[in-house]
């Protein structure tokens, strides 16, 4: 199996434009806000924990596990 590489916010940007998708549909489809998405994209969130986390990680920016439901 091929390990995974991150991906930087400029790739993502470039792919979703090669694919015709914005940022705010990607971010509608997937239940997230579009203000939440772009910060992650900018780094204004630092997408260590919550959905910060869980967006960088779907978007391929971060290695990393998404837990849902933990009471910790």
């Amino acid at each position: 199996m091929k390990p995974r590489t991150t991906r930087t916010a400029q790739q993502v940007r470039a792919e979703f434009q090669r694919k015709g998708i914005s940022i705010g549909s990607w971010a509608d489809q997937h239940g997230f806000s579009r203000s939440s998405v772009n910060q992650v994209l900018t780094g204004r969130n630092a997408a260590t924990m919550g959905a910060g986390h869980k967006i960088a990680v779907m978007l391929g920016l971060k290695h990393g596990e998404i837990v849902e439901n933990f009471h910790g």
